[in-house]
């Protein structure tokens, strides 16, 4: 199973649309996991649009068209996996501790709201990975995003791609 994850579009604040390698990899993924701040609800009809599956949640640039539609947490089976997606963590210090007592019941946690890309695992085993943002690259050298395979509950193939800079 192909999975994309995503987070913290900002269309149409950091961004006029989706990156065009971003809908080609919604169009290939099995699932697509987008961790929040979508902020306009035509995000998420287009990416639903060239999905198989969307799984979302609200993020806290979100107005009340999405937090409707998308919620607070979403968790799914995918892969003989247990996926949770959720926007915000907290900050980096504790990050891992914290989200291993909250979400004790997950093998992967899918977060956003830094744009700061993260692969990390918590005590326990809980990963931990948030994909950064394909619109808004704040202090890193790229707006990025992620893809991974996950079957027979092994997750593998995690990478990281880094979009070309706009001009």
């Amino acid at each position: 199973m192909r999975l994309l994850l995503t987070a913290d579009t900002h269309v149409p604040q950091r961004a006029r649309e989706l990156p065009a390698a971003l809908l080609t990899e919604a169009a290939r993924a099995d699932a697509v996991l987008h961790a929040g701040d979508w902020v306009d609800v035509s995000v998420l009809d287009r990416l639903t649009a060239h999905s198989r599956r969307v799984i979302g949640v609200h993020g806290n640039n979100d107005g009340p068209d999405l937090r409707a539609r998308l919620p607070e947490v979403a968790r799914a089976e995918l892969g003989g996996l247990r996926f949770g997606v959720v926007h915000e963590t907290g900050g980096a210090q504790g990050r891992e501790r914290r989200c291993a007592e909250r979400f004790p019941d997950l093998d992967v946690l899918v977060f956003g709201h830094s744009h700061i890309p993260w692969d990390a695992v918590a005590p326990g085993g809980l990963r931990l990975l948030n994909p950064g943002s394909p619109t808004d690259r704040r202090r890193q050298p790229y707006c990025t995003y992620m893809t991974l395979r996950v079957a027979d509950g092994v997750l593998d193939e995690v990478h990281l791609h880094a979009l070309p800079r706009r001009r």
